[in-house]
């Protein structure tokens, strides 16, 4: 293998972590690989919130910035390819991409996100990051005051419920199906006014991605101008598990306080290891990458 196909250190994934990580690696004159295949979970949201300094930018916008910044240290190469296979090697790790490329690192750092698994109700994936949202912190604001359902049930859509009356009073909880509230979680949220409908969805009418109506399958309908869920996820890679990185319970990736997997030489930052989505603290974790893979890495070098 040439030179050309060695590093340092790999990064999986060139979303917000992973060119955090990059930029962190970069400026400590890492020579860094960033494979990135162009599909952040947030393609489809207008706007971009909560991010200090760029508070209202769409993520097309900051992620052109970032690529930017991040090329411009000239140790860092930016792939345009998938990940689909990682193996160990002797001082590191392999990686091969869906065009039988081959690279080595000494060591990787996985900021694959993760893919959600959206419900079978029409009109919901046009509108999902639009106005079918998952974080009041991300977009709530833009929603404030107005007329807003929550997809949710039992302990789940009870705290969610409690939450979001922070940001609006005109609330409805959709239990899609039979209501597993306790009595007094019912009663408690319609003391604070929160409604709670027990039709099962049909679908979602919108225009453009922008919520409606709540169609049910008895025939009724409901308007609403904004819909909180969160949806289950699945990992985008396989390639972790393969290597024997340890899953949590709730399906992320196990990391420590420094963002180690269990399996040493191999990290991992933002959605996949934490259910805090959003662009903030995935370019934190990213950072927090970056600089503790490169001490790892010095400290290798003064090992006697």
């Amino acid at each position: 293998m040439g030179e050309t196909n060695k590093f340092e250190v790999i990064i999986i994934g060139g979303s917000y972590a992973g060119l955090s990580a990059a930029m962190a690696l970069g400026r400590s004159l890492r020579k860094v690989l960033v494979i990135d295949y162009g599909k952040p979970c947030n393609e489809q949201t207008p706007h971009s919130h909560n991010f200090l300094t760029n508070d209202g930018k769409t993520p097309q916008e900051i992620s052109l910035l970032s690529k930017q910044q991040v090329e411009k240290y000239d140790t860092i190469r930016l792939l345009d390819g998938l990940a689909i296979k990682g193996q160990k090697i002797q001082n590191g790790f392999e990686i091969t991409t869906n065009t039988d490329e081959v690279f080595q690192a000494k060591k990787l750092v996985f900021a694959t996100g993760v893919k959600d698994i959206k419900p079978e109700i029409g009109g919901f994936s046009d509108c999902w990051g639009i106005s079918v949202i998952h974080c009041p912190y991300c977009h709530g604001y833009e929603v404030r005051n107005k007329k807003t359902g929550i997809l949710g049930n039992g302990e789940y859509g009870f705290e969610f419920a409690k939450m979001i009356t922070n940001w609006t009073k005109d609330l409805t909880l959709y239990t899609n199906g039979v209501s597993t509230l306790t009595t007094e979680q019912s009663n408690l949220l319609e003391k604070h006014g929160v409604r709670i409908n027990e039709a099962e969805i049909d679908k979602l009418q919108h225009k453009n991605g922008l919520l409606e109506k709540i169609i049910f399958k008895n025939g009724n309908t409901a308007s609403a101008s904004a819909l909180y869920s969160k949806t289950p996820f699945v990992q985008n890679t396989c390639i972790p598990e393969d290597l024997g990185c340890q899953l949590t319970e709730e399906g992320y990736i196990d990391v420590d306080h420094f963002q180690k997997t269990t399996v040493d030489g191999i990290f991992a930052c933002g959605d996949n290891t934490t259910f805090m989505r959003s662009v903030a603290n995935a370019v934190a974790a990213g950072n927090k990458v970056g600089a503790v893979v490169n001490k790892d890495m010095i400290n290798e070098k003064f090992t006697i």
